[in-house]
Order: C-alpha cells, then sequence, then structure tokens
C-alpha cells in the first residue's frame, strides 16, 4: 500500500472561510468566556493540543486521523501520544476529527493517509511532540496555580505532583487553565529506553468494540430517512452505458428509483439494499464494451512477454560494472523467467457509502483509507466549496490498500447517486460480485533474470527486467512523467536506495522495467510491489546458488557484507529455524529476505510434500528489523496476518481475463487459506533504533511465498516460477 495518492485539489478551490468554523464543525470550535480562546472538543472537553484534549473526570480524548483496518495503528499512535503526555492509559477514549475540520483549520491534523506502512512511521514524531507538548502546558497551568516553578512539578499516570510540597491535582482539574497556554516551542521527547507506554504489548483500544458488537463498520451506518443502493459497473474496463430500461423495474418492491452512474454506471435505489440488488439484477442494460471487450489474459501475457526482450526499458538500478559485457563474458550463465498474476485486495466489507446531499451541504460516511482523499472526491463530485463538504471515517472491515480513494472509484459513485435524491441519505453497497469485477487489482508482472557466474562460483553479473504495469502510471502519473517515464514503486525492494533497497552487492547490476499497461486498472495491493519482486529475486537466488553448487544461506551471507540489517534478520531465522541442521524426515526448509518499507525482514519455513503436490507447511520464522516496535504484541498478529494473505495468494488467488472482463465473481472462485491449514508462525523482534522507523502492515508478506517456494524445490526438484500453485496441481493441506 505504498504511496497513496495525495491530496488534491480539486477544480474547485478551496474556499476556506469563517463560516467553516462557526457553521457547526465541533472540532476546533472556539469559546472565549473568560482570558484567552479555548478550542474545544465535540463534547465540550478543553482542547490542549490538536492531538489532547481533557474532560473533568480526567479521561483523555486521543485524536487518530490515520485509519484503523485491523491493523492496529490507532492503538500505536494513542500508546505515543500517551507516553509522552504521562496519562492514565486506563482512561484513554479516541476521537476522529474529520478532514474537513482540519482543512477548516489549516490541516491542523496533517496527513489523513493509511498507506504504504506508514500509519504510525511517517507520524510518530510529530503525534509525541502533540502528547509532550499537552504535557507541559498542564504541568504548567498546575505550577501557575500553586506559583511555583514547573521544574518543581512532574506528572504520572494524569496526576501532577508538586515534589517540594506533595500538593497534587489531575490533568482534569487544569485543564481549562491548561488549554488557554501557548504551546511550548521547543519539545524534547523521552528515550525510547524509557518508554512505559509505548513499546509495551497492551491490549487494542477497539477490541471489546468489536467482540460486543458495537463497533459501527461502513457497512453498519444508518441515518433517519435512509434509502438503499446497488450499483452495476460496465463488467469491462473503459466501457460505458449504452442503455437501460428503468420501466422494467420501477414497479418491483421498493424501489424509489433508477439512475445512471456517471458514464458506465447504473444503480436502483429502494428501501433496503436487497430490493434495489433484486431489482438490478433484472434491469435490462445494454452495454458499449468498446475495444477492450477483446483483451484476454493470454494477450496480456503476450504483451509482457515481449517486454522481457525489448530494447527500451527505465532503468531502476545501476551499480557500476557493464552487465551486457559481464554476462557475455561469464564461466556460467543462468537464466530465469517469473510471472506473478493480477489479485483481488477481497476485503470481507465489500465497498461502501452513506451520503446525504443538498445543495448547502455534501456529507459522506463511509470507510476510507485516506480521509483528505474522500473528501477531495465528494468535493469534485458534488460540486459545492470545502466548507460545505466533510467526510465522517468510520471502521474499515478490511482495507489492504483497496480503500485509498481510486479516481472515480466508490466515493464518487456514492456522492453522484445521493444527488439524485436530494435531502435523502443513501447508502451504497456494492456486491461482492462488483467488488470482484471492479477492484483496484494487484498489477500483473513478468521477470526476466539472467545471472552470469564466474569460474569460482561468485555472482558477476545481474540482469533484471520487470515487464508489466505501473500503479503510478494509473493513479498518480504526474510522478511518472517527473520521473522521466519511470514508476520507482515498480521497483520496491530492488530499488538502489531508500525504503525499498536492493539488499546485495552485485559487481555489475541491471534491474529495469519495461512498462506495460493494461486496461485492467492496478492498484496498491497490500504489500504492492514487493510480493512479486520477493519472489523474482529470492527464487532465483536459489537457483544462483544451486548452479553454484552452494548453499543457500552462504551464498546469500556473500553478498550480503555491506548490507548488515539485512543479514541480522537472515541469520536469525536461519538459526531459529536450524538451517544447516538435519531437518526432521520429510521436512524440507526454505528462506527468503527483502527490505522494505524501511524494515529489514526475513523468513524461514518448514515444510512437507505429499504425493509430490499436496503442502504442509508447518512452521514460519520471521524476523522483522523495524527500527522501533510501539506495540510488541500487535506486531507478532500482523506478521501472522500477513502470511494468511501471503500463503492465500500464493496457493490460490488469481484474477484472469476473458472478454475484457473479470473472470472471478466470488470467493469460490478465490478461495482463501483455512483456519487448519495456517502453520505455527514465531515471530523474531530485532528493533535495532536509530533515526529511522519502519513499517509493520505490509513488509513480511512477500517473504512468505519464495520461503515456502525454495522449500518445495528442495522437497521436489520442481522450480516452480509462477503463481498461484492451485496452477500447477499443488494443493496446501
Amino acid at each position: 500500500m505504498t504511496a497513496m495518492p495525495k491530496f488534491k485539489i480539486s477544480r474547485r478551490k478551496f474556499l476556506i472561510s469563517s463560516a467553516a468554523v462557526g457553521g457547526g464543525l465541533a472540532l476546533g470550535l472556539r469559546l472565549p468566556p473568560f482570558g484567552p480562546e479555548i478550542v474545544r472538543a465535540a463534547d465540550g472537553s478543553p482542547e490542549i493540543t490538536v492531538w489532547v484534549a481533557i474532560r473533568p473526570d480526567n479521561t483523555t480524548l486521543i485524536r487518530a486521523v490515520r485509519a484503523e483496518m485491523g491493523q492496529g495503528t490507532i492503538t500505536g499512535l494513542a500508546q505515543l501520544i500517551a507516553e509522552e503526555l504521562d496519562c492514565d492509559w486506563n482512561k484513554v477514549v479516541i476521537e476522529y476529527p474529520t478532514p474537513g475540520q482540519s482543512v477548516a483549520r489549516k490541516r491542523a491534523w496533517g496527513d489523513f493517509s493509511t498507506g504504504g506502512s506508514r500509519g504510525v512511521r511517517a507520524s510518530n514524531e510529530y503525534v509525541r511532540k502533540g502528547g509532550a507538548a499537552a504535557r507541559m502546558m498542564l504541568v504548567q497551568a498546575a505550577a501557575n496555580e500553586w506559583k511555583v516553578p514547573a521544574s518543581e512539578c512532574v506528572a504520572a499516570n494524569s496526576v501532577i505532583t508538586h515534589k517540594p510540597s506533595g500538593r497534587k491535582t489531575t490533568y482534569g482539574k487544569v485543564a481549562e487553565a491548561a488549554a488557554r497556554l501557548d504551546q511550548p516551542k521547543d519539545v524534547p521527547l523521552k528515550d525510547p529506553k524509557t518508554w512505559k507506554i509505548a513499546g509495551k504489548p497492551l491490549k487494542r483500544l477497539d477490541t471489546a468494540g468489536k467482540v460486543n458488537g458495537t463497533m459501527m463498520y461502513g457497512i453498519d451506518v444508518k441515518l433517519p430517512g435512509m434509502l438503499n443502493a446497488a450499483v452495476k459497473d460496465c463488467p469491462v474496463f473503459g466501457g460505458k452505458v449504452k442503455s437501460f430500461d428503468a420501466a422494467q423495474v420501477s414497479g418491483m418492491t421498493g424501489v424509489k428509483k433508477v439512475v445512471q452512474v456517471g458514464d458506465s454506471g447504473v444503480a436502483v435505489i429502494a428501501d433496503t439494499w436487497w430490493h434495489a440488488k433484486t431489482a438490478l439484477e433484472q434491469l435490462p442494460i445494454v452495454w458499449d464494451e468498446g475495444e477492450n471487450a477483446k483483451v484476454s489474459s493470454a494477450s496480456i501475457a503476450e504483451i509482457l512477454k515481449a517486454g522481457l526482450d525489448a530494447e527500451q526499458a527505465f532503468v531502476g538500478n545501476q551499480a557500476g560494472g557493464d552487465v551486457k559485457a559481464a554476462l557475455a563474458g561469464a564461466a556460467k550463465r543462468i537464466e530465469a523467467v517469473y510471472a506473478y498474476p493480477f489479485q483481488n485486495h477481497a476485503c470481507m466489507e465489500p465497498m461502501n457509502a452513506t451520503v446525504r446531499y443538498t445543495p448547502d451541504k455534501c456529507e459522506l460516511w463511509g470507510p476510507t483509507q485516506n480521509g483528505e482523499g474522500a473528501f477531495a472526491q465528494v468535493l469534485e463530485a458534488s460540486g459545492l466549496t470545502a466548507d460545505k463538504v466533510d467526510v465522517h471515517n468510520v471502521m474499515l472491515g478490511g482495507g489492504f490498500g483497496r480503500r485509498g480513494t481510486y479516481p472515480d472509484d466508490y466515493v464518487r459513485q456514492a456522492v453522484l447517486i445521493a444527488k439524485q435524491m436530494p435531502g435523502t441519505p443513501v447508502k451504497m453497497i456494492w456486491s461482492r460480485e462488483e467488488d470482484m469485477a471492479h477492484g483496484r487489482y494487484h498489477p500483473v508482472m513478468q521477470c526476466k533474470l539472467v545471472g552470469g557466474m564466474d569460474a569460482s562460483g561468485n555472482l558477476s553479473a545481474l540482469h533484471m527486467r520487470l515487464s508489466g504495469q505501473s500503479i503510478l502510471a494509473a493513479v498518480r502519473p504526474e510522478v511518472v512523467q517527473a520521473q522521466k517515464g519511470r514508476d520507482p514503486l515498480s521497483f520496491q525492494g530492488v530499488f538502489e536506495s531508500g525504503e525499498h533497497s536492493f539488499s546485495y552487492t552485485v559487481p555489475n547490476l541491471l534491474i529495469d522495467h519495461a512498462m506495460r499497461n493494461t486496461h485492467v486498472p492496478p492498484g496498491f495491493w497490500r504489500g504492492v510491489n514487493i510480493n512479486q519482486n520477493a519472489v523474482f529475486i529470492e527464487c532465483f537466488m536459489d537457483e544462483l546458488a544451486e548452479a553454484a553448487g552452494q548453499d543457500a544461506l552462504e551464498f546469500r551471507r556473500k553478498l550480503m557484507a555491506k548490507h548488515p540489517r539485512n543479514l541480522g534478520v537472515l541469520n536469525a531465522v536461519a538459526e531459529r529455524i536450524g538451517w544447516g541442521k538435519p531437518a526432521p524426515g520429510g521436512v524440507h526448509r526454505g528462506l527468503a529476505h527483502l527490505h522494505c518499507f524501511d524494515s529489514y525482514v526475513a523468513a524461514a519455513c518448514e515444510i512437507s510434500v505429499k504425493d509430490g503436490n499436496k503442502v504442509k507447511v508447518h512452521r514460519i520464522v520471521a524476523a522483522t528489523d523495524p527500527g522501533y516496535a510501539v506495540n510488541p504484541a500487535q506486531i507478532e498478529r500482523q506478521v501472522a496476518g500477513s502470511f494468511v494473505y501471503g500463503l492465500s495468494a500464493l496457493f490460490f488467488q488469481e484474477c484472469t481475463v476473458k472478454d475484457g472482463r473479470i473472470e472471478q465473481t466470488n470467493f469460490h472462485q478465490y478461495d482463501s487459506m483455512r483456519i487448519a491449514q495456517m502453520p505455527k508462525v514465531e515471530t523474531i523482534l530485532m528493533p535495532t533504533g536509530g533515526t529511522v522507523w519502519g513499517g509493520i502492515g505490509e513488509p513480511t508478506i512477500c517473504v512468505a511465498a519464495p520461503a515456502v517456494m525454495n522449500a518445495f524445490y528442495r522437497a521436489t526438484g520442481k522450480r516452480i516460477r509462477s503463481v498461484p500453485l492451485k496452477n500447477h496441481g499443488i494443493e496446501l493441506v
């Protein structure tokens, strides 16, 4: 989920006036009864900083603007703020500002986007400072009341103590006074070695609501007088509506209206979603499918295959030397071609949004990974000014990059539908079939790798040619243009530097990309391009090691002397799995590693294979060096969860194209692994500190597949170079 589309101002410029504050935006409402103004939260509690408000009963309201979709980001951010605030963790409550409120306050809360495993790592510093500043202001307010120096006061567990006299007060009692103080400019942060709340395996703040059923997801939203809508878009991407006969369903039970949605969709609005869906299924629609109706998986594969040997490609990584000459003069040359398919995010909660539109106000309630991106889409689709638009984010029933508000997607659809029923809230829900047919898919990619060995079995040259889609060309073309035709995200995990840098030192190295875009829209599928790149490079490293007659681990180690953190996690999983020692009878091992999202990750697995095709994954050991571990328990769960996603993709998941449309319609054709198939996962956390914070939610997903594929070769002698494994008759048991 890297590089979520940035917040764009639409053709209508944001027009922020004083009415935006005075017009009912609860957060940021200023009430100046006496002295300096106080900004109050929705319940009237005084705001200390934009991240913290304190109730009189000592409850701490911690603001969160990143999306929560099961990964635990909100709890992690709250821990960081609470740590610096020194508040009572048992009395922490989460409050969500809206993008409209943020815009009205000159983007007070910063970036709302949640993707690229950036929720904690990209905002940790400023949210920590928000908590620390609030603590300093509360302490100063108490010191002012006691007429003592603030340096004589300490805070802990939402209580302030004057050390010389022993006097005490609570945050709640001094919050009003603290809210009137100027925020300090110099805000020192704690040494992570002293953390008492952050860095600890605390329980998540959202667990109770999920267990007792009070948690509200987008699909649960109910507003007075609300209607429901089911929508169907042209099944061929790029196609349009030619005609539809609304009269055929207008008299059906519950149907209120049949409307066109943009150029390519039709929706039925009814009293219940089931009535809307039933009528939509019977609605006669004629599509103009266009030239894309001729496209198939086979034709796409041929286009990508041609790119593997094309003369023109965009260079992504060249570390000196002459690759062409080095390969020509190599003592041994090894070549392989790998392939990776389209894949759907398959969130358990399908796309949905509820919108109430009037000529004076348009509000959306729904799940989104990018509140500001959704805000911009509502702004554009409604045609209103920014002070008349807002987005209320609710819990996401899965995201994985899908709810990143791509252009012309579900948010825009929901607004266009509601505009045709002014004053009436309309909840639009996609059917599972619509969700499968209109995803934003993991990019399809092929890869040709050529390695050259010297006479001593050392890797002297490597050429890695990617051929396939560019996500940024579809959603952020200005980035590709600025990069003179290159999509830097295509090189995740094999880039020349930065958060996704290549983990090996090769004397002659060239990694390039022949961009071959299709009509099937690509998207940021959890982990994004590290998934295929890890398979390509880590499986090929095993092939090279075998060609050199060397152990796969030792072969890698020789190329990693200048990559100590990569080597650290690789050595950790190798030691834990028992690499180099005899495995139990019938058990075979594989390993893989990568640097991605500024984290260093590795996995080693043990599998057995029965009848040549029935695979049992017994155990996966995973090591992660993310720099810092805010909640170790959540990290362990994220690692295990990432393997569910990664192994499901490896064994089962593929979206194919026939007659220009996606063939898979539901989970019976797009399967996921079962609980009984889940291996034992052992997580090794290796936070080494430093100035860079790494991500958690996505990195380890990529190393599961190549580790298992490498183990499968050792078990069977069969080298698999394309996924899913079901296409090769391989089963997960």
